[in-house]
Order: C-alpha cells, then sequence, then structure tokens
C-alpha cells in the first residue's frame, strides 16, 4: 500500500538556516542528561520508539523546493547509536536522505542532536525530557504520573507560532539594523577540520542565584554581564574601541502563548562600549539590565518578531528563486555576524518529575556557531554553562570561569579537546 506523504512549510526561523549552514557553524545543537549510572543503549531505543510518536514533525527529511526548503515526513525510524561522531556534526548533508535529528549515548550522558530547522532549544527539551522520562521508567520500572506542562496534542506540538502571531507591518527596520553595527570580534587559531571544541563549566546554581541578588539583578543579566567583563579581559586598548555586543535568543512562548515544539524564539542585542568599563562589575550589570528591560517589553518583542516574520512575507523575497535566496540570506547573515561578538542563551531551570529526579546527575547544553556561542541551564544545583567554537583554545571562558571563582564561585571543568588543554 503506497504511503501518503505529508510535507510541512519551514517556520520563519528555520527558513534561514539551511542556507547558512556552513563551515563550523553546522546550525547543529546538543543537549545532554548526565545519568549518575550507565546508560543502556538498547532501553535508550525502546524509549525513543515509544517518545517519537508525539514528535511526529522531527521524523522529517528536508528538500530543496522552487521557491523554499521544505520538510518532507519519512519511515526512516531513528537508531539510537554510540558517541563516536564529533560533537554537533553536521546532520544536513544536500541531497541526502537522512533524519535531522541523533540520539547517541556515551558512558552516563545521553545526547539528543537536532538540526535547527526542526526546533529551537525549548521544543528540543519537550522532546528530550520526555525521552529521558520514559528511558528511567521503562529501566527502574517506574510509573510516572505528572509530565509537567507537557500535555499538548500532536498538532499544537507541530504548530508554526510565527504563522500563527504574526501582524503585518511596514519595513524590515529591526533586519537593516542588524547589519549596520561593527562589533568587536572574537578571534583564535582555528581547527584545522572545522569541528567544534566543546567547554563545559559546572558551577553551584544556589550560589550564582545569591550572588545575583546580591547584585539586585537576574542571572540572565548577570552571566550576560560576566561574559562581557571576560571578553573585555582580553582586548587590547586598540580593540576597545569597537562595541561588545551578545545576541541573546529569546523564548517567544513566555509572551505568546503557544504550545509548539517547532521554532519559535526572537533575538535581542545586548550592546556595551568597554569605553564605559570602569573596573567595576556593576557598571556593565546596569547596562545590561537596562538593555533587557528595554528590548524585553511586550511592544519591542512583538515588532522584534513581525520584523523578522517580514522577510517570509515580503513579495520580492517570496517570488526569488531558492538559488537566489542561498546567496541572498547567505551574504545577509556575514553582514549580520559582523554585528555580533558572541551569543548566550539561557534555557532556564530544567524540571523533572520526582520519581526520576534522583536518577540525574545534570542537563547540559551546546550550539554552534562561527566563532562562539554559550548555553546556560540548570538542574537541581547544577548550572553548566556549555560552549562551542571552532577554537583550539577558550580564551574568554576561561576568563569567564577565572570572575566566577573572584566572586567566589567554584568551577568545575570539562571539555572535548583531545590534548584536555583548555
Amino acid at each position: 500500500m503506497e504511503r501518503n506523504t505529508k510535507w510541512y512549510k519551514l517556520d520563519n526561523a528555520a527558513k534561514i538556516i539551511p542556507s547558512t549552514a556552513k563551515g563550523a557553524n553546522t546550525r547543529v545543537f546538543r543537549i545532554s542528561c548526565e545519568l549518575k549510572e550507565e546508560v543502556d543503549g538498547g532501553i535508550l531505543q525502546m524509549a525513543l520508539n515509544e517518545v517519537i510518536p508525539d514528535f511526529s514533525f522531527f521524523n522529517c527529511i528536508l528538500k530543496r523546493g522552487l521557491f523554499w526548503y521544505y520538510m518532507e515526513d519519512t519511515n526512516i525510524m531513528p537508531k539510537v547509536e554510540d558517541d563516536n561522531l564529533p560533537a554537533c556534526s553536521p546532520l544536513y548533508i544536500p541531497g541526502r536522505k537522512n533524519l535531522l535529528y541523533r540520539v547517541n549515548f556515551y558512558g552516563r550522558r545521553i545526547n539528543l542532536e537536532m538540526f535547527h530547522v526542526l526546533a529551537d532549544g525549548t521544543g528540543a527539551f519537550m522532546f528530550f525530557r520526555r525521552l529521558i522520562i520514559k528511558y528511567l521508567s521503562i529501566k527502574h520500572g517506574i510509573k510516572v504520573e505528572d509530565l509537567g506542562d507537557d500535555v499538548s496534542s500532536v498538532e499544537e506540538k507541530n504548530n508554526d507560532a510565527f504563522r500563527q502571531f504574526y501582524q503585518r507591518q511596514r519595513g524590515l527596520k529591526q533586519l537593516k539594523d542588524l547589519s549596520k553595527v561593527k562589533a568587536y570580534q572574537l578571534s583564535g587559531e582555528k581547527d584545522e577540520n572545522m569541528e567544534p571544541h566543546l567547554v563545559e563549566g559546572t558551577v553551584s546554581a544556589r550560589k550564582f542565584v545569591d550572588i545575583s541578588k546580591k547584585y539586585n539583578t537576574t542571572v540572565g543579566v548577570l552571566a550576560t554581564a560576566v561574559y562581557i567583563a571576560a571578553v573585555i579581559d582580553g582586548m587590547s586598548l586598540r580593540q576597545m574601541k569597537r562595541h561588545v555586543v551578545v545576541s541573546v535568543p529569546v523564548n517567544l512562548r513566555q509572551f505568546f502563548y503557544s504550545a509548539t515544539a517547532r521554532n519559535f524564539y526572537g533575538v535581542i542585542k545586548i550592546d556595551f562600549d568597554p569605553a564605559d568599563y570602569d573596573g567595576q562589575i556593576e557598571t556593565i550589570i546596569n547596562s545590561v539590565k537596562e538593555s533587557f528591560d528595554r528590548q524585553l517589553s511586550e511592544e519591542n518583542i512583538r515588532q522584534n518578531m513581525n520584523s523578522y516574520s517580514a522577510l517570509e512575507h515580503n513579495i520580492a523575497v517570496k517570488v526569488a528563486p531558492l538559488i537566489v535566496k542561498d546567496f541572498t540570506i547567505s551574504r545577509f547573515d556575514r553582514a549580520t555576524k559582523k554585528g555580533i561578538t558572541s551569543s548566550m542563551s539561557n534555557l532556564g531551570r530544567i524540571k523533572m518529575p520526582d520519581e526520576v529526579s534522583d536518577y540525574i546527575d545534570r542537563f547540559s547544553a551546546f550550539m554552534t556557531a562561527q566563532s562562539q556561542q554559550i548555553c546556560v541551564c540548570s538542574f537541581g544545583d547544577k548550572m553548566v554553562f556549555g560552549e562551542v567554537s571552532p577554537y583550539k583554545t577558550h580564551k574568554v571562558m576561561l576568563n569567564f570561569f577565572r570572575r566566577l571563582t573572584s566572586m567566589g564561585v567554584s568551577v568545575e571543568l570539562a571539555t572535548n579537546d583531545y590534548d584536555n588543554k583548555l
């Protein structure tokens, strides 16, 4: 019997991703869960088989159309494998029919790696959380009654929230503004094969929250401010003429109710002029806090989302062939990258049911980038900063962790570097 094929349009955020997945920036992110025991690959496969039907959109392949890329469902089933590839290896390879996510494991770690066209970090965590709960339920014969907020239907998970909440507006002002700024750019010796280098720093979540309260600010503001200070620590006097600009993804589900597991995020830019730095971290914190408060207003968030969506609805963009879009988007992406120093994504506190929490040690997240991106998440008392870059050393992150240590925060470091040198 012939199978009825379903196809899906890419959501607004996903539309530019295939055109910009190049070199070290594979646009693949990794979410990891480290257990307190060795992982059983057979049971993990059983759990994956049971969970994936509720996230049917993930079982798709990416195809090229005349005007846009699109997703087509497939009967390829995901297979759990040993973690034997470089972290965040490419998942989309033009011409190949393969799934755009992988589940693998090594020792006590379970990893989900996903091409960004499928979901953002929040959407991927919906899936990953269910996978971990199911795995531990089977492994230990646990019945979990409360799945938390994940009570949405398959249809709701597959919903394109950008299309649902888009309101027409004139112009592409926010997008044009992104390409105007010339920010300080990180540098270093890159990996010859452009493979990602990961570093993971684990701190006490309680201690970090206490320090945030001491400075009368939030975890997100403090983390961004300390990172900006760490960048400045490595700048020369000549380089300090350039601003340090950190892009911060924003989960739009906080502003518009949606249960989608697909991409639904915006980006704000935190811009700090090193000339304003007087050696006091409070100076940076106050500047970052003001930027967060101003840009996270409901009006600005709505304008930001509509401006990004306007690109998709622009007539000139719509009628351009895909080959032209690929070229134009790649050029635009390079221009916007010149206005960004780095990125920091705060995935927040991971909540798991009490029945399985005792089996879990920590969660961590990593997102590839052309230069550097930091992902933050916490579980219990373990807050993890995961950084990915094509550089062989981690100068800025070492400055970042040194600053945390000087503030009284102990840091546990790990890396995938073969020589084990940071």
